[in-house]
């Protein structure tokens, strides 16, 4: 038997791929998705290797990450109970598919997964491995009950991880679970599952990877100029761009437009991650309904993303009709849904978002951002494809040709009528 297991070098997916050799006498392949987990993933193949996998492929998945999974989440405008973006969700099938391909080009019998058997991740990775391929078994270990007899705490696991010889970096303590990709960084458990725990206390701040708490962003606020086309970012511009870009050893400038430089919407991410990081943007603390049934409390930082999505509908609101945009938003809950729920390949998912790729046809254009001690000011917009006239808006004097007030007198009447007739004797 061979299977494939999706692999993160943390305690319970080396114990898992240990334990999974084991229990089905298997060849085991860890894998990883390459999804912007950084330094975390330095030293995982030899870690793999060490724990028992036959191979161990680390599939660099962030520019694709970044271009066909977050681009058109944030076109859609999809927030999750009207605060979550959607970072870990929108992640998974990403993953998925990454470990599907590598399944069948190994020929493998099965895939396997850590996912917890209370949490969300188990429905996602199996959805989207059910719409790619059918034909793979999926191996849950915390739905066995023979494993969770073996494991009914973190102290087994690090026992057997000791006895076996598995290379892990974990204590005993309760410690908080952390789940990091390009688009933000979650935190869960330990001391979180009490809602009323402050997760902004000082003693946490060596906690957050993403963003600095407010008390220490800079005094002097930045600008940052965003180039968007057909709803996408392809561009940035403000001081010190170029310096931070330099400084990146994974992006590579694109070119230039105007005053703008050109990045590939991993390079987008990267740079907005620092600069929104930088002025203690992008942290939410929330309670959330998971599709299994139950509340979590979970923290999360999405500096870049939580930029993005912000210019994004700025520039909509100047270059999107209003009836397009009510249609659009109207599908809004439903589709964030879909994603927290794991039905991206769902084609019910896929029909809204050619609905949502049509809308962001005349989303192009350039809008500034302020950003200043957590907050985000919005300090201008422009586009070739803009609705506002400043001829209609203007309160001054214009001319009647452009807008004749005196076609409001019906335009009420009309709009007045339902009402008087409901409210008529009463």
């Amino acid at each position: 038997m061979k299977i494939v297991v999706a692999y993160s070098g943390g305690l319970d997916t080396s114990v898992i791929l240990h334990w999974l050799k084991e229990r089905y006498q298997a060849e085991v392949i860890a894998y990883c998705a390459d999804v912007g987990q950084a330094e975390e993933l330095d030293g995982l193949e030899e870690k793999a290797l060490a724990t028992g996998a036959s191979l161990c492929i680390i599939d660099d998945l962030k520019e694709s990450f970044a271009s066909d999974y977050i681009y058109p989440m944030l076109q859609g405008e999809a927030i999750y109970e009207n605060r979550y973006l959607l970072g870990t969700s929108i992640a998974r099938p990403c993953i998925s598919a990454g470990i599907v391909k590598v399944a069948l080009e190994h020929g493998a019998d099965a895939i396997a997964h850590g996912a917890t058997g209370k949490g969300n991740d188990q429905v996602r990775f199996e959805l989207s491995a059910a719409a790619l391929a059918p034909e793979i078994k999926t191996i849950a270990p915390w739905r066995d009950e023979e494993f969770r007899a073996e494991f009914p705490g973190r102290a087994e696991m690090l026992d057997y991880a000791e006895k076996h010889g598995i290379p892990v970096k974990a204590s005993r303590d309760k410690s908080y679970s952390m789940d990091r990709n390009l688009l933000h960084i979650s935190f869960e458990a330990g001391d979180l599952e009490e809602p009323w725990f402050d997760s902004a206390r000082p003693e946490l701040e060596e906690l957050y990877v993403m963003s600095q708490p407010v008390e220490k962003a800079p005094d002097t606020a930045d600008y940052v100029q965003f180039l968007f086309e057909e709803g996408k970012v392809i561009g940035l511009a403000y001081d010190g761009l170029d310096a931070l870009v330099d400084s990146f050893d994974d992006v590579t400038a694109q070119g230039q437009q105007g005053e703008y430089t050109l990045l590939s919407p991993y390079g987008v991410l990267r740079v907005l991650n620092e600069l929104g990081g930088k002025h203690a943007i992008g942290r939410i603390d929330i309670v959330e309904n998971r599709f299994v049934g139950m509340k979590s409390r979970g923290v999360y930082e999405t500096p870049g993303g939580t930029l993005i999505a912000a210019a994004h509908r700025d520039l909509e609101t100047l270059t999107m009709d209003r009836e397009t945009m009510n249609l659009r938003d109207s599908l809004v809950p439903r589709y964030a849904q879909m994603i927290y729920n794991g039905f991206w390949f769902a084609p019910e998912r896929e029909a809204i978002q050619t609905l949502i790729s049509k809308t962001q046809d005349r989303v192009s254009g350039e809008v500034r951002l302020k950003l200043y001690k957590g907050q985000i000011y919005f300090s201008g917009r422009k586009s070739p494809y803009s609705l506002y006239d400043e001829n209609i808006a203007t309160m001054e004097g214009s001319s009647d040709e452009a807008y004749n007030q005196n076609d409001a007198t019906g335009f009420i009447a009309l709009q007045a009528l339902r009402l008087k007739t409901y409210y008529k004797g009463h």
